[in-house]
């Protein structure tokens, strides 16, 4: 049986030239996705930034705590021994 399929060039060049086909291709999409993109305004840029900001100093001062609670629990049980 005859294969029906063409067969693509194999050589060196027809490499390259898919390569750099595929590199384009790339950019081109992703200027295509780039501009499909809502930024965010100013306001809610600082908002997000506040809340940010707010949940990282409550979860250091929770891990001070614990680690203060901890550390006195730990050195009552070692003085006890």
């Amino acid at each position: 049986m005859a294969d029906k399929t063409e067969k693509k060039s194999k050589g060196f060049f027809a490499g390259v030239k898919r390569f750099f086909g595929r590199i384009g291709k790339f950019f081109r999409d992703t200027v295509s996705e780039m501009k499909k993109v809502v930024w965010p305004s100013k306001k809610q840029i600082i908002n997000n930034t506040v809340v940010v900001a707010v949940v990282v100093v409550v979860a250091a001062v929770l891990i001070m705590v614990l680690d203060a609670v901890f550390g006195f629990g730990l050195n009552q049980l070692l003085k006890g021994v």
